[in-house]
């Protein structure tokens, strides 16, 4: 599985680095394992602008001025904060694409809306009118998957899905 993340993260820096773009991930349920990763590869100071460990909601309000009305009414699992912790993550930084994840990693914290697994992605990247204008123009794409395992297989395969889908949709550009 390792490998498959490993291959992930050498395509990803080569698109990126095509487009002459840098990545922001903003983290909860991951803890900093996606900027981790990307990490790992040698030269990655050059498509790797930062990485923002939100863990708790007081995080996702000051660092990626997430709202905290937006977390009390839909809670921190959920399509609003992946959405707006991805567009803040551009906000606070000087990258012109980002990754977001919020989740359930378990075993604790499930219940019967957001059982262990629920993880909320959301994808920020530029739009059509260009990425050097900022987060306001940037195009968001969420989605939220359930994963099964145990906490470490849950994380596992968020940092593979974030990786992933985010490669195809800078393929796409």
């Amino acid at each position: 599985m390792h490998h498959t993340t490993q291959q992930l993260t050498a395509q990803l820096a080569e698109v990126l680095l095509q487009h002459g773009w840098m990545l922001a991930t903003a983290e909860s349920c991951t803890g900093g394992l996606i900027a981790g990763h990307c990490t790992d590869l040698a030269g990655s100071s050059q498509w790797l602008e930062r990485g923002f460990v939100t863990y708790s909601n007081e995080a996702k309000h000051e660092m990626l001025g997430v709202d905290s009305a937006l977390i009390a009414t839909h809670g921190a699992v959920s399509e609003p904060v992946a959405q707006a912790m991805a567009l803040g993550a551009l906000r606070h930084s000087r990258a012109q694409v980002s990754v977001a994840v919020t989740g359930v990693a378990g075993p604790t914290g499930g219940s019967k809306e957001k059982p262990v697994g629920t993880v909320w992605f959301a994808w920020a990247t530029p739009s059509d009118a260009g990425p050097t204008l900022g987060a306001e123009t940037a195009w968001v794409k969420t989605e939220v998957m359930h994963f099964a395992g145990d906490r470490a297989a849950v994380r596992e395969a968020t940092v593979q899905h974030a990786l992933r889908t985010l490669l195809q949709l800078l393929q796409q550009h």
